[in-house]
């Protein structure tokens, strides 16, 4: 399929629409302006409006020029004087009215974002682009990539905007890090992710690359390139030829680098065409690419109908990250997976460079699901295995490993504890084990018991456990040892000291280490949540198909955010499945909690009682690499990485003196953790 037989057939200047901007004055200093970017936007517009015969009145152009704006060359073409009265300053609040307002409401084909001025990496390697309201304390930016992916959900209606292209002639360095510029985190959420729609990103620089401003001619230069390809080509011919032009000026910005007169190089953010094949594969001098392995149209015809329907399964991103191994590829820095559906998943892994031996990376994708659906859908895992010995037979691909079996159960050691009905003190308890299967091991028999025989009894069942294991062990049985402790508890009782419950440790008399040093420990409060069941697994299911981690997995809840709606917020989407309270006091950390559990959020981490948040955050401190972004955050190892932290902190209270005291920085946490697809319908203990 050519370029051109993608588009749209109706695409032409009617149908076009665009943000234009250029940005030379900054409010937060007079070091940040620019001479050029004002200039650049309006040379782009002058295109769209001239030979690209765009009405003016669907340009939104917004500038902020550095002196006054009447001396712009605004007589240049009709196009460029209509445009004069409708111009707006390029603030933050009239690009996000355009953007994510105004143009989604247009019925267009294709929508053209240019944008001119400076440019900075965020933590994510986000483009955020500062606009002229930009202070110290607050870098108003427009989060290109945050605005791009919400371009591509369904708050923009299906049947518009099928073509999306970015043009940005910006630096891409990380944004500074002076304690007094403050970027702050921009994410303006989205809906479902709308199949079809394509996106193409040229960008001016390569990442930690400035992009060269000529300022005696007021130009960028990869603006003046661009101009020069796209030169009197109407907007359809624009289009089909982005990817031509794309390849031109790059190479001759190699040459200017090679002959040592510029250094930036552009940059195709994703190297494919509008028909979503790869135009960086032919054609580069001096460079060798394995071909993109793909799937022909029989075999996603056949996707399409063994896919529909069906939700992610739990294993969904181990079928994804399975892939590219299988393959011989890296896999995507960014935990995740790229899409809401299977079919957006398999799409995107058929849009990658595969390995050098010729295989679609969907393929294993769909070997690894039909592997893993085994007994549970033996209908369905038999279609996945036929679409895969059809496909490897009819493409001539290579034989694919068996994907691995799936881990073996954790073994966990359960406590739940219920309050007497008639208010007598102590509680009711039972424990039970849980491995392949689950073993009843104790029970208070109806008569409450004082939390401190309840502790007895686990150390107890612990030390006959392990005595057993030992055993067997030497009996030539695998060793499977108690990993966990999960306490189902009344809500009262969340904030208990559990993990420092004292455990018998070595020879010596009186040798204990606390529970959560030796253990993993975590807290559930399944009988809270009778009122959020459908949110509860639809977030815990929606967290599992991620790999447990993804951008918008965790929340960070702080004390403002603390309102009587943040329940309802919560649970308003499958996202977040994790929350990190940094809350102040244990009166906000309680309605945290109390938000958490309507909300349907199966995984929580506070500080008990609430109290300042350590340097960096929850998010840094439980990160293993120490990256302070929520997104870094592995949802599913988190009763692992807080007993690691656990464990640190005992060794700083133990060579802080001898009295036991916080050393500085030390953190207690709570860790709620609640599986729904790991709990027992029991009886009541009462």
């Amino acid at each position: 399929m050519s370029p051109a037989d993608f588009l749209p057939p109706n695409l032409g200047p009617g149908r076009t629409f665009a943000l234009v901007a250029g940005v030379e004055s900054y409010d937060i200093s007079h070091g940040w302006n620019l001479r050029g970017p004002a200039r650049d936007a309006l040379r782009f517009a002058q295109w769209l409006t001239g030979p690209g015969e765009v009405p003016p009145d669907h340009v939104r152009l917004l500038l902020s020029p550095l002196g006054d704006p009447d001396a712009l060359d605004w007589a240049a073409s009709p196009g460029l004087a209509a445009l004069k009265d409708t111009y707006r300053p390029a603030t933050e609040a009239n690009v996000k009215s355009v953007l994510l307002d105004e143009l989604p409401k247009c019925d267009g084909d294709l929508l053209w974002i240019f944008w001119a001025g400076h440019g900075y990496l965020g933590r994510s390697r986000e483009l955020m682009l500062p606009c002229a309201d930009a202070l110290p304390g607050q870098i108003r930016h427009l989060n290109l990539d945050s605005a791009l992916r919400w371009w591509r959900t369904d708050l923009v209606t299906h049947r518009r905007f099928p073509l999306q292209a970015a043009l940005v002639d910006a630096c891409r360095v990380d944004a500074p890090h002076a304690t007094r510029l403050n970027f702050g985190s921009t994410d303006y959420g989205g809906g479902a992710t709308v199949p079809g729609r394509r996106q193409f990103r040229l960008y001016a620089s390569r990442e930690g690359e400035a992009a060269q401003n000529d300022s005696e001619r007021a130009a960028g230069r990869f603006t003046e390139a661009l101009l020069g390809e796209l030169g009197q080509r109407s907007v359809r011919e624009g289009v089909t030829g982005l990817a031509g032009a794309a390849r031109s000026i790059h190479r001759s910005f190699q040459e200017l680098r090679e002959r040592g007169e510029g250094w930036q190089l552009p940059q195709f953010l994703v190297d494919r065409d509008w028909d979503a094949c790869s135009f960086l594969d032919e054609d580069l001098p001096g460079v060798a690419l394995p071909r993109a392995a793909r799937l022909d149209q029989r075999a996603w015809d056949e996707l399409g109908d063994l896919f529909e329907g069906r939700d992610l399964p739990r294993c969904a991103y181990e079928a994804y990250a399975w892939a590219f191994k299988v393959a011989g590829c890296t896999t995507p820095v960014r935990g995740g997976l790229p899409g809401e559906t299977l079919l957006e998943v398999a799409q995107d892994l058929d849009e990658r460079q595969g390995g050098r031996d010729g295989l679609p990376l969907a393929v294993p994708f769909v070997r690894f699901l039909g592997a893993r659906a085994g007994a549970a859908d033996t209908v369905w895992a038999d279609r996945l295995g036929g679409w895969v010995n059809a496909t490897r037979e009819r493409l001539a691909l290579p034989a694919l490993p068996p994907p691995p079996p799936p881990p073996p159960r954790r073994t966990a050691l359960h406590v739940r504890l219920e309050t007497p009905p008639g208010g007598e003190d102590g509680f009711l308890a039972r424990m039970w084990l849980r491995r392949e299967a689950t073993e009843h091991i104790w029970e208070s028999e109806g008569e409450p018991v004082r939390l401190e025989s309840v502790r007895a009894e686990l150390v107890r069942q612990l030390a006959c456990f392990g005595r057993a294991l030992g055993g067997e062990a030497e009996a030539g049985r695998p060793y499977d040892a108690v990993e966990r402790i999960e306490f189902h508890v009344p809500y009262e009782l969340l904030e208990l000291d559990f993990d420092l419950w004292p455990v018998p440790r070595g020879r010596g008399p009186g040798r204990t280490r606390a529970l959560g040093q030796l253990y993993q420990v975590v807290v559930r409060c399944p009988q809270e949540r009778e009122d959020s069941a459908a949110e509860w697994r639809t977030k815990w299911r929606w967290l599992c198909a991620q790999g447990g981690r993804h951008a918008e997995a965790v929340r960070v809840v702080a004390d403002a955010e603390v309102t009587d709606a943040l329940g309802m917020e919560l649970g308003a989407g499958a996202a977040p499945a994790c929350v990190l309270a940094h809350t102040s006091t244990a009166v906000r950390t309680g309605a945290v909690v109390e938000a958490v559990l309507e909300g349907g959020v199966p995984v929580a981490v506070w500080r008990p009682g609430g109290g300042a948040v350590p340097d960096g955050g929850l998010a840094e401190l439980l990160a293993p690499d120490g990256r302070p972004e929520p997104g870094a955050l592995d949802v599913l190892a988190l009763p692992g990485r807080v007993r690691e932290v656990r464990r640190a902190v005992a060794g700083a209270v133990a060579g802080a003196d001898d009295n036991r005291q916080p050393a500085p920085g030390a953190d207690r946490l709570v860790l709620l953790w609640d599986d729904p697809d790991d709990r027992l319908t029991l009886r009541s203990l009462s």
